[in-house]
C-alpha cells in the first residue's frame, strides 16, 4: 500500500492525566501515516484522486487543540477515527504522538505512544 507522511506536526493541547497538564497545556509532536492507494493520483494528477494531507492535518489539530483527554492513547484513538469518517481513500493509519516535557522527574527526551488502526 502506497503512504502519505505528515511527520514533525506540532500542536498545544491540554491532555494528561496530571491536572498540571490538563491547565498549564504543552507541545505535541505527531507523526501520522496514511496508508492510501495512489495509483490513480499517479496517472491523474488530480487532487480528489488522493488525500488532501492539509485537510488531515486540520482534523489531527483540532484533535489536539480543541479536544481533551486524559491519556495519549485515546487522543491518537480519536485522531485515527476523525480521519477514517473524513476521508474514505485511508485504509490504514499509523500515529505517533509524544510529549516532550511531560511532568516526569528524570531525564529524557521525550515520551509518547505509538498506535496503527485498519479501516475495517
Amino acid at each position: 500500500m502506497d503512504k502519505i507522511y505528515l511527520n514533525g506536526c506540532r500542536f498545544y493541547g491540554y491532555h494528561g492525566a496530571l491536572a498540571e497538564e490538563q491547565v498549564l497545556g504543552q507541545i505535541f509532536r505527531v507523526n501520522c501515516t496514511l496508508s492510501v492507494d495512489l495509483q490513480q493520483a499517479s496517472q491523474s494528477d488530480a487532487l480528489e484522486d488522493t488525500v488532501h494531507y492539509g485537510l488531515v492535518f486540520d482534523a489531527i489539530k483540532k484533535q489536539v487543540e480543541e479536544k481533551r483527554y486524559a491519556l495519549l492513547e485515546r487522543l491518537a484513538g480519536a485522531i485515527c477515527q476523525d480521519i477514517f469518517d473524513q476521508f474514505p481513500l485511508v485504509q490504514a493509519i499509523s500515529i505517533e504522538i509524544f510529549k516532550d516535557n511531560p511532568p516526569i522527574n528524570g531525564h529524557y527526551d521525550a515520551v509518547g505512544i505509538a498506535l496503527e488502526r485498519k479501516r475495517v
